[in-house]
């Protein structure tokens, strides 16, 4: 990562800094062409001036300059970068046809035999060009100059100046060389801040690493930065806070149920085991059927907690459809009156109520609740089922002892018992009110108790 951010930042870097120095480059380049522009047109007046005057100008001027003459192969003037070529025995521009007005032309420098090889020589380059009819010049200036009276004078400047060459040089290269620097010390910058930055990140991992199933508490520190490495390790400090819970509710979980478990094996085993030891004092068939209750109670008890994995896994369940919930809670309690010996089950089902769901969870639902209230009820349950606007709400009553005010919540806890020897011996898992308000939170309602007087 580090390696990738330092690239990117080199890259990013590079753009910058190679735009900046085509930038540079355009705009100097730009200021030298239109200084030397200047300069030439400058030198060129002080050039016709002197041939004006009748006199063949030779070596002044910082640009490089020929005069060349028509009629005549050597130059009629020229500075001294194009003398060292040999223009004062042949000229080096092309002599002129006709007379033209100032133009920029573009020439090429041959490089004569014989001759040094200079910065200017094999070099195409753009020149600021003047005629001048030999009429202009009057006869005796013309003939002092040797020049026939139809001749003509063409006047070179070359717009191109060493110094400007050697200032757009160096600065091409002060910008390479500032443009390279640049790059590296923003890889080196940025390679550094990762490294840096990833320290903490290292530092969550290496602690993130250590926590394990024997030290569930470990935690991350969080640092004072107030920045995404530390919103980073408070999350994953939530997260572990949210491990470890469901940690320990498993665990808890796990034991509740091997102690549920326990008790009727231990219960059955033992009626068995008498049995076996007295087979000629045994009531067979009170054995058989107490058995057989254990035997059911097991069963009850190993469904719930199957049912609860499958919710704890949020397991798909059937295709959800409507359900009448008001003809559900009729049935429910149809069956509870045709049983003898329960308390009298009564329901309140103005009309219907249909919500979405899966059928046999709500009747899971609705005969949890109804199981739990008839355990509990002395005389009489009642259930009702009524539309409240987009809802609808279900409620069981029972005129039993009630649920103390501050247990309401800790009833929906998995295993809870408020009267633990009347729960075991009337046959309650623990599980029925768990159960029921995850099925009522799996189809996106809720389920609380409340103490009614």
């Amino acid at each position: 990562m580090r390696a990738r951010s330092a690239l990117a930042a080199a890259a990013a870097a590079a753009a910058v800094l190679a735009t900046t120095g085509v930038w540079a480059h355009t705009t100097l380049h730009r200021q030298q062409v239109g200084a030397t522009h200047a300069q030439a047109e400058s030198q060129m007046e002080r050039v016709l001036d002197q041939l004006y005057r009748g006199a063949l100008p030779g070596g002044f001027g910082p640009l490089p300059y020929e005069v060349v003459i028509s009629g005549r192969s050597a130059s009629g003037g020229a500075s001294s970068d194009l003398d060292e070529l040999g223009s004062r025995q042949r000229h080096l521009l092309p002599a002129p046809t006709r007379w033209d007005p100032w133009t920029i032309r573009t020439v090429h420098l041959p490089h004569p035999p014989g001759t040094p090889r200079t910065a200017l020589t094999g070099r195409t380059v753009q020149a600021l060009t003047a005629d001048i009819q030999a009429r202009d010049l009057g006869h005796d200036k013309a003939v002092s100059m040797a020049i026939a009276d139809d001749g003509l004078l063409r006047v070179y400047v070359l717009l191109t100046s060493p110094e400007a060459d050697h200032v757009m040089e160096s600065a091409d290269r002060v910008v390479l060389m500032t443009g390279v620097v640049g790059v590296v010390l923003v890889a080196v910058a940025a390679h550094t801040a990762t490294r840096l930055a990833l320290r903490s990140v290292k530092a969550i991992r290496t602690r993130t690493a250590q926590v394990t199933a024997r030290q569930p508490r470990e935690r991350v520190d969080v640092p004072d930065t107030r920045d995404e490495i530390a919103a980073l390790a408070r999350t994953i400090n939530a997260t572990l806070e949210r491990l470890d819970a469901a940690a320990t509710l498993q665990q808890r979980f796990v034991a509740d149920a091997a102690h549920e478990l326990r008790s009727p094996l231990t219960t059955l085993l033992t009626s068995l085991e008498v049995a076996l030891a007295y087979p000629d004092r045994t009531d067979w068939p009170t054995a058989v059927a107490t058995a057989a209750r254990h035997t059911r109670r097991l069963r009850s008890l190993t469904e719930d907690l199957l049912l609860l994995a499958r919710l704890d896994a949020d397991a798909p369940g059937t295709a959800a459809t409507s359900v009448d919930l008001s003809a559900l809670a009729q049935r429910l309690a149809h069956e509870r009156e045709q049983a003898e010996g329960h308390p009298d089950v009564r329901p309140d089902t103005p009309g219907p109520a249909f919500v979405s769901g899966r059928p046999q969870e709500l009747e899971r639902l609705l005969r949890n609740l109804l199981d739990n209230a008839v355990r509990h009820a002395t005389h009489s349950v009642r259930l009702t089922v009524r539309v409240e606007g987009d809802r609808v709400v279900t409620s069981v009553c029972d005129d039993g002892p009630g649920v103390p005010a501050a247990d309401t919540e800790r009833i929906f806890e998995r295993f809870t018992r408020l009267d633990d020897h009347r729960a075991r011996t009337s046959g309650g898992t623990g599980l029925g009110l768990a159960i029921a308000r995850e099925l009522a939170h799996r189809h996106s309602g809720t389920l609380r108790g409340r103490l009614i007087w």
